[in-house]
C-alpha cells in the first residue's frame, strides 16, 4: 500500500504558464497569416523505444523491437525539434528517463525556451531530478491509469503506482510542474478513474491528460481497445461534470466535449509530427507506414485529403487520441470566436 505526504489545498495547485498560451496563440495566428494550412503544434520526440515496463496496451516496444537498442543522439534530437519548428515538445518513447543523455536533451530545449513535456512512468524520476532543474518551460507527465490496483495491473507490475505517486510528490515539493496522463481502455473502472483524478488534483498537479487508447496492431490484447461509439459512451460517464467537481483536466474543454460525442472533428495528426530513432513516422504518431527523413513529407495534402483520417483509412475509424483531435479543436477554434473564447477561458 502506498503512503502519501501532505495533500495540497486548492491555492497550492499548479497552473500552466500564461506565456505558453500567449506564445501558442501568436504562433497559430502567425502561421495562418502566412497562409499555411498545415503546420506542427507539438513535436513528438521519441529518443529511444526501450522501456522498463511492458504495459498491456502499448504497441511501441513491440513495434520497434528490432531497434530497441538504438539511442538518439542529443544533436539529432535538437535538430529534429528545430526542423519541426513547433513551440511545444512532448518527449515520449519508450521510457525517456532511460536515455543516458535525456537531461542534456531537456536542458538544452529549456535553454532554447521550448515548452517541454516529458512523459514517464516515474520509476527513474528521482534520478533525473538531480540533473534537470525546475523551469516554467518544463513539465513531467506521469503515466497513471487508475488507483493503485488498477494502475499496477495496467503496467503489469506491482508497486509502480506507489513509486509514481512518490515521484510526483517529490517533484512538486522541489518546484517542478507536473501533470498526469491516463489512457482509457475497454475494461476501465470509471469510479476508480474518477478517484484517481481527484487524488492527483489534491496532490497539486496542473491537471490530468486523458485519452482513449489507440488499437495498436502490436499490442498483445486487442480486446482492450474501445470502438468509437464505446469511447463516447464511456467518456460521457467518466467526464460527467457533476462527478468531477474536484478533478482538474489538462485537456482543453473542446476536446473533452469531443470525447463525450458532443461534436465531431476530422483528425489533424499532422500537427503532432513524431520523430523516432528511425526518422519521422509517416503519417502520424499512431501509424507508421514508413519513416522519412524530411518532416515536410508529413504535411502533403494528398495524405490528409485522400488517404488518412476518419472515413478514409479503416485504421483511423476508432481513433480519438489527443495527438490528432485535441489539435483539431484548436485549429477549428481559430475560425470560431465562440470556441476561441472557450479556449482562452480554460487556460
Amino acid at each position: 500500500m502506498f503512503a502519501t505526504k501532505n495533500i495540497k489545498d486548492a491555492s497550492q495547485t499548479q497552473s500552466r504558464p500564461i506565456e505558453l498560451s500567449i506564445r501558442l496563440g501568436w504562433y497559430l495566428i502567425k502561421n495562418r497569416l502566412k497562409g499555411r494550412k498545415r503546420f506542427p503544434l507539438v513535436t513528438m520526440l521519441e529518443p529511444l523505444e526501450m522501456c522498463n515496463l511492458a504495459c498491456i496496451g502499448c504497441g511501441r516496444i513491440r513495434e520497434y523491437k528490432p531497434v530497441l537498442d538504438k539511442i538518439m543522439s542529443v544533436d539529432d534530437a535538437l535538430s529534429a525539434v528545430n526542423e519541426s519548428g513547433a513551440p511545444i515538445v512532448s518527449i515520449a518513447g519508450g521510457e525517456p528517463t532511460i536515455h543516458p543523455e535525456i537531461d542534456k536533451i531537456i536542458n538544452q530545449l529549456i535553454e532554447r525556451k521550448y515548452f517541454v513535456y516529458c512523459c514517464t512512468n516515474a520509476l527513474l524520476l528521482e534520478r533525473q531530478l538531480k540533473k534537470i532543474p525546475p523551469s516554467k518551460y518544463f513539465c513531467w507527465v506521469v503515466h497513471l491509469d487508475g488507483m493503485e490496483a488498477r494502475h499496477d495491473e495496467s503496467v503489469a507490475r506491482a508497486g509502480v503506482f506507489a513509486k509514481a505517486v512518490n515521484g510526483i510528490q517529490i517533484a512538486l515539493e522541489k518546484g517542478y510542474r507536473v501533470c498526469t496522463n491516463t489512457t482509457v481502455f475497454n475494461d476501465c473502472d470509471v469510479n476508480d478513474l474518477r478517484s484517481m483524478f481527484k487524488f492527483v488534483a489534491e496532490l497539486g498537479v496542473e491537471g490530468s491528460m486523458v485519452s482513449p487508447g489507440y488499437d495498436f496492431q502490436d499490442a498483445p490484447d486487442q480486446d482492450l481497445f474501445l470502438s468509437r461509439e464505446q469511447a463516447k459512451s464511456v467518456f460521457r460517464d467518466l467526464l460527467n461534470p457533476e462527478e468531477n467537481i474536484d478533478s482538474r483536466f489538462y485537456n482543453n474543454p473542446l476536446y473533452l466535449n469531443f470525447l463525450r460525442g458532443e461534436k465531431e472533428y476530422q483528425c489533424t495528426a499532422w500537427s503532432n509530427p513524431t520523430y523516432t530513432v528511425m526518422g519521422w513516422r509517416k503519417p502520424c504518431y499512431p501509424l507508421a507506414d514508413e519513416h522519412v527523413s524530411d518532416v515536410k513529407d508529413l504535411f502533403e495534402a494528398d495524405l490528409w485529403d485522400n488517404k488518412y483520417g476518419v472515413g478514409k483509412d479503416p485504421r483511423c475509424s476508432n481513433c480519438m487520441m489527443h495527438c490528432g483531435f485535441e489539435s483539431a479543436t484548436i485549429f477549428h477554434a481559430i475560425s470560431s470566436p465562440k470556441d476561441w473564447v472557450t479556449l482562452i477561458k480554460s487556460r
